[in-house]
């Protein structure tokens, strides 16, 4: 009860940035700049790699913004030879901005944000919850019978439990023998998914898998009548105020739901701070109420070297004394919340040249560096 009211008291005296994000100072907010001045040196100079964008939102205010620029054509130019286009992440024409604008490839946060929309249709009744059972909505697909296919639910394509044999994470993204290339190279992404073995009980084991990601699509349009990004416009990007935005096709005219969204720094953190404040949006219900919280709590456990992190509805749980979650794109597309403080940041870059992208964690905590105490 305590939380409830906690919760709506947040609301009740949010900002509401559907025009725009008003501005402000780190130390008006209550942070240090000079903490955040020295992670901006440290980014200036490519201590972290190739680092595009970093943005501080603090009580519903941008309060530190930095952009940095790297040469992706040059660099393109030395990368292993592949035919250009959306899906080689060498092409500098799609990566990290899609053809030159400032919209940045979003990779995997893609996933939070699809997870959003399975939300958005369950409060609209157009899908009955996490439980409903996956295989029907594939009527229009060849599915290989097997019994732990048939009880294969929502939940478990939410929280990468599927069961389905996939492997994205012993190679690298740009491996041909990498399950997310050869989903990529494929004329039918959703029936390539379908057509994988089982290798586990649904609901069992945690696999990380774009795949199933992308069965969300077939998902959303089969219960919405609808593709993913037409619905996102409606129901999720038009009210946040989201005008400008690119959701990538598959060869089936299927919005690439897996990783195939393109945004603004400012306008994903817009998606940040709807889970922030419970689903709602300037006295508006976007989500189910208890949507977020299910999608930022531990729902599965990854193993690896992800362990340290937990997994809820295609949103990471973030390991830490001050609760906190994050979309994770690769490349290092971080949109890192912390609900309790009232703090966003994002980071974008495009870090496949051999540098490590920066970890969520490490990111939160150079950001939560700079809080003052009260």
């Amino acid at each position: 009860m305590i939380l409830f009211f906690a919760t709506a008291l947040m609301i009740s005296g949010a900002i509401w940035p559907t025009q725009g994000w008003p501005s402000s100072t780190p130390a008006a907010e209550g942070l240090d700049a000079t903490v955040l001045d020295r992670l901006d040196a440290d980014l200036s100079r490519g201590k972290h790699g190739y680092v595009d964008g970093f943005l501080v939102i603090r009580n519903g205010r941008v309060t530190y913004e930095k952009t940095y620029r790297h040469d992706y054509a040059k660099l393109f130019q030395t990368a292993p030879d592949r035919v250009p286009g959306p899906y080689n992440y060498y092409d500098p024409a799609w990566y990290p901005y899609e053809h030159g604008s400032d919209l940045h490839t979003m990779q995997s946060v893609s996933k939070s944000v699809t997870s959003a929309l399975v939300g958005i249709a369950i409060r609209r009744g157009e899908i009955s919850g996490v439980d409903a059972k996956a295989v029907p909505y594939f009527s229009a697909y060849r599915v290989a019978a097997d019994p732990r296919r048939e009880r294969m639910t929502l939940k478990d394509l939410l929280t990468m439990t599927s069961g389905i044999r996939w492997d994205e994470t012993t190679v690298d993204y740009t491996d041909p023998a990498n399950s997310c290339a050869r989903m990529e190279a494929s004329k039918d992404w959703i029936q390539f998914v379908l057509d994988q073995p089982m290798a586990a009980e649904p609901g069992s084991t945690f696999v990380y898998s774009s795949g199933v990601t992308e069965l969300l699509a077939e998902v959303l349009r089969k219960a919405t009548g609808k593709q993913a990004d037409a619905y996102a416009a409606e129901h999720l990007f038009g009210p946040l105020g989201i005008s400008r935005f690119y959701w990538k096709k598959t060869p089936t005219g299927h919005p690439d739901t897996e990783g195939g969204l393109y945004l603004t720094a400012r306008d994903l953190a817009k998606i940040g701070y709807l889970y922030m404040k419970d689903g709602v949006w300037d006295g508006r219900r976007i989500l189910p109420e208890g949507w977020a919280a299910a999608s930022t709590r531990r729902q599965s456990d990854p193993t690896g070297e992800d362990a340290t992190m937990k997994y809820g509805y295609q949103w990471w749980v973030l390991p830490g004394k001050t609760p906190s979650y994050a979309g994770i794109g690769y490349g290092g597309q971080l949109l890192v919340v912390v609900p309790s403080l009232e703090l966003i940041a994002v980071f974008t870059g495009w870090n496949i040249y051999d540098k490590p992208a920066l970890t969520a964690e490490f990111a939160r905590d150079r950001v939560l560096e700079a809080i003052r105490p009260r």
